[in-house]
């Protein structure tokens, strides 16, 4: 099937257009906001190419996979823009019935569950904190391996290093993290409603080298001072105190007044109040876990690694987005991303030994279908399909990341850069050997953890 089919399917499920409310996606995944929700989960999830569905809060998100998700968004979006033909739709729903595949792990119901569970509001706002970076994730990707592989390649041969084409890399590799700030401000204020350029401007004035000539409070500014947080902040208050205005100032005058006085104040208020609040956030959050992972090592990273999958169960992982991004611009790696990787690794061992020990075909299926996105970091279809729905092999991964994680600690690595994981993150790490190393670990540790729990194998249908 190809993307277009594909997406013209989802629009049948979920269309009208007048229905979509709002398309976006992130690296995994489609997401849309709908007026009605009329569509049928069983059906998205039997379409081919949907690894899964999933819902949180108003947001309803297609899983499909690194790449494919961009691509299908775009054939989907492309789709409702021309479509005025319904027929041409009601021939894709034919190709849809014609090539349903057979059903595989089911974990709607569990998956609902949760879902309903973790729509509460601060959870809510977790999600929404973290979609501010879900579109910066390709460029953390693109520049975040741009510069592992580049910083492999001069290790090995510091001669590399003189050169302009591999000088040229290194510093393509630094440019989502030059502008990082901009990016923030541009998507915080488009998120909460606000005018996205204010909200990169108001991003550019805390990065201002210039600042650096101006005292305040007997002291320069720090130009950068702050970080993630003191955009997000700024952004986010210039963002509402926007809305007000629009509200209070004549329509005729809006378009002058208002980004007049939001730029003034804001302005104001960042440098005043909000970047040094912020520096004292980030510097904290920096000191935390900087000093978490290297006075408690692999204990530390025991902990963190094996109640990471537990944290995405109740919904709250999404709050270390910002942490990552906080911790890769003041140190240039993070030292939490690896870590937690490992639950991942832990998923795959696990769901190798279920593919071992079963005599279900149903279930040999899903592990066969679901490990190849597993070791390349995409974890879901394990978690919703495999280890959560039999218990038991779902405790065993927690276990394998655990191991895992505590060779991540023990080592040290640190990752420039986030929104990959599993194998892929290995040429990002700072050290790559020994993040695999840990990645084997947490294979080894998850499988010998559920071969040893072992699981009630279903019975055949």
């Amino acid at each position: 099937m190809t993307n277009e089919e594909l997406a013209a399917q989802i629009l049948k499920e979920v269309g009208p257009k007048e229905n979509i409310e709002e398309v976006t996606h992130c690296m995994t995944r489609l997401r849309l906001h709908l007026k009605e929700e009329t569509y049928d989960a069983a059906k998205l999830k039997a379409l081919q190419g949907v690894l899964g569905v999933n819902k949180a809060g108003d947001e309803l998100q297609i899983v499909l996979g690194p790449g494919k998700a961009a691509q299908v968004t775009d054939c989907f979006t492309r789709l409702m823009e021309t479509q005025n033909d319904r027929q041409e739709v009601d021939t894709a729903e034919t190709t849809a019935q014609a090539a349903k595949k057979a059903k595989v792990g089911d974990g709607t119901a569990l998956h609902n569950a949760i879902r309903q569970k973790n729509a509460t509001p601060g959870k809510l706002l977790l999600r929404k904190i973290a979609s501010i970076f879900m579109p910066l994730i390709p460029g953390f990707i693109g520049c975040g391996l741009l510069s592992g592989i580049v910083n492999i390649l001069v290790r090995y041969n510091p001669a590399l290093g003189e050169l302009a084409p591999v000088k040229l890399l290194a510093l393509a590799g630094s440019t989502v993290f030059w502008g990082l700030n901009l990016f923030v401000g541009w998507n915080t204020a488009k998120v909460f409603g606000g005018t996205p350029v204010l909200g990169g401007a108001l991003g550019a004035l805390i990065s201002l080298p210039t600042l650096s000539q101006i005292t305040l409070y007997g002291a320069a500014l720090q130009p950068g001072r702050g970080g993630i947080v003191a955009v997000l902040l700024v952004a986010f208050l210039g963002a509402q105190f926007e809305k007000k205005l629009h509200r209070w100032v004549p329509e005729s005058l809006d378009l002058f007044i208002t980004p007049f006085v939001v730029m003034g104040v804001m302005a104001l208020a960042a440098l005043y109040v909000l970047q040094p609040l912020g520096g004292f956030i980030a510097e904290s959050i920096g000191f935390a876990a900087t000093e978490a992972v290297s006075r408690g090592g692999a204990v530390t990273g025991f902990i963190l690694g094996g109640t990471f999958l537990p944290l995405v169960m109740m919904g709250v992982h999404q709050g270390l987005t910002p942490i990552h991004a906080q911790l890769i611009a003041q140190y240039g790696f993070t030292i939490l991303l690896p870590i937690l990787a490992m639950a991942g690794g832990g998923q795959v061992g696990a769901a190798a030994a279920v593919y071992m020990k079963t005599k279900n075909p149903e279930v040999r299926k899903v592990v066969a279908s679901a490990l190849p996105v597993g070791l390349l970091g995409v974890g879901e279809p394990l978690i919703y399909g495999v280890t959560l729905p039999l218990g038991r092999p779902f405790i065993g991964a927690c276990i394998g990341g655990a191991f895992g994680g505590a060779v991540q600690a023990a080592c040290a690595v640190g990752a420039m850069t986030l929104g990959i994981s599993g194998l892929p993150l290995a040429a990002s790490t700072t050290q790559p050997l020994a993040y695999l190393a840990g990645l084997v670990v947490s294979y080894v540790a998850g499988f010998a953890a559920t071969w040893v729990l072992g699981f009630e194998d279903p019975k055949e249908e």
